[in-house]
């Protein structure tokens, strides 16, 4: 079987970027096989197809796993894989306008709101945690370096967080 496996990053909000990329490449016949490590995409060659594909965000919850697959699957999606809390899903388009895994506004909304209660688990250990380690006297030269990555994570996890509710805010103004 011939396979492809391509490095792409996207952030969380930039899901209908990746989506369309996927259904780009499937068009070119890669569908996409599974997802590896953040940024990895595992792709078969096949006939190119028109295909949907659209992500949803669960976090790391198995409970009611099978039951939430299962009803995609009544809907004709076909489950691609997950990677880090995201779900990746496949639909045949046969004309028409693209389905959509999300009935309302607030659905989609929702997905933003998982993901951003996923991360703001991570800001106790970013405020608190990661600079008394940078300022610990045994790591001597090494703490400057860790107070500059330190600092680093948390800008970048404040940009995420904007980027996180500028994307939720654009939808509401979608539905007023």
């Amino acid at each position: 079987m011939n396979t492809l496996t391509k490095f792409k990053w996207f952030w969380a909000w930039q899901d209908e970027k990746e989506e369309a990329w996927l259904a780009e490449m499937a068009k070119t016949g890669y569908h996409l096989e599974s997802i590896g490590l953040p940024g990895q995409y595992i792709f078969h060659l096949g006939e190119p197809g028109n295909y949907v594909y659209r992500l949803d965000f669960q976090g790391l919850r198995a409970k009611d796993r099978d039951s939430y697959y299962q009803l995609f699957a009544d809907a004709g999606w076909e489950h691609i894989g997950d990677m880090g809390g995201w779900v990746y899903f496949r639909h045949k388009l046969n004309g028409g306008e693209p389905p959509e895994i999300y009935s309302d506004l607030e659905s989609k909304m929702g997905k933003y709101h998982r993901v951003v209660s996923y991360l703001v688990v991570f800001l106790p250990i970013l405020i608190i945690l990661v600079p008394r380690v940078a300022d610990v006297e045994y790591f001597g030269p090494f703490r400057y370096i860790l107070g500059l990555i330190s600092a680093a994570l948390l800008l970048l996890y404040s940009f995420a967080m904007i980027q996180l509710f500028r994307r939720i805010i654009q939808l509401r103004s979608k539905g007023l």
